[in-house]
């Protein structure tokens, strides 16, 4: 005959385990993706039209270009960004943008702004003859920096006209001066006409990209302290463009070299 009273001992083992493996199987797994698929899909004319994406976004364009074609100021020829030391459009920018820094700073901090240094790269269009609209100022500056100003040692000052002799490229440069020997050293030295000390601590107006190291300009990190002053540098040449009926470029000597 057949002992029925173990059963219950046997049904209790074989509910417990399913308990178990039912906990087990609902506990937090965790998940890793092994593949990830994309479908590029392109806006056509034909998307446009049978979407109706057009429409929706025909108001906002309007107004978009409505602003962006406003006439702010007038240029007497085209500026461009062509030069070996110094460009005419570099010039200006740093010129504009050492202003405007000086203006804020000065207002902040009681304190003067030395010398202006952007970056050659950092001008991604040229100024046409003829009017100049808020577009103009998208187009030369189409990112996002913004303005800071660094103070510098005398002997970080030293190693920013090194790195420009260096790099040989035209990076926009505003109140400093020297020459490059024919020993491709820098000489006279002058920072707001005044001979270069290198136990001074001067304040540079730059971009927060170049603060950061942008174009290996690294000597800016050495910085005493730097402070930000939440001013876009495209708001820069918006502003100019509306404070001047016509644009003038400087047409100075800032850095020069012996033949």
């Amino acid at each position: 005959m057949v002992k029925l009273k173990k059963y219950p001992s046997l049904l209790h083992y074989f509910v417990l385990i399913l308990t178990v493996l039912f906990f087990y199987g609902c506990g937090q797994r965790n998940l890793v993706v092994h593949k990830i698929e994309g479908k590029r899909i392109g806006v056509t004319d034909v998307l446009l039209k049978t979407e109706s994406i057009e429409q929706y976004i025909e108001p906002y364009r309007k107004n978009i270009d409505k602003d962006l074609n406003t006439v702010l100021a007038y240029a007497p020829s085209t500026l461009d960004k062509k030069g070996e030391w110094q460009t005419p459009l570099g010039m200006l920018q740093s010129t504009v943008t050492l202003a405007a820094a000086s203006k804020i700073f000065s207002a902040r901090e009681q304190k003067k702004v030395d010398i202006c240094l952007l970056n050659h790269g950092g001008i991604r269009s040229i100024i046409n003859k003829g009017n100049i609209t808020t577009r103009t100022a998208f187009e030369l500056m189409p990112f996002e920096n913004s303005l800071v100003v660094v103070s510098l040692r005398g002997t970080e000052i030293l190693e920013l006209v090194n790195y420009l002799i260096n790099e040989k490229k035209p990076h926009p440069l505003a109140g400093m001066t020297f020459t490059i020997d024919k020993n491709n050293t820098a000489k006279d030295i002058k920072v707001q006409n005044e001979v270069l000390d290198v136990n001074k601590i001067y304040f540079v107006a730059t971009n927060d990209y170049l603060y950061n190291g942008g174009d290996n300009m690294v000597f800016f990190k050495k910085g005493i302290q730097t402070y930000d002053l939440d001013y876009k540098l495209r708001n820069v040449w918006i502003d100019y463009f509306k404070e001047v009926d016509t644009v003038v470029t400087p047409n100075d000597v800032r850095i020069s070299k012996e033949n």
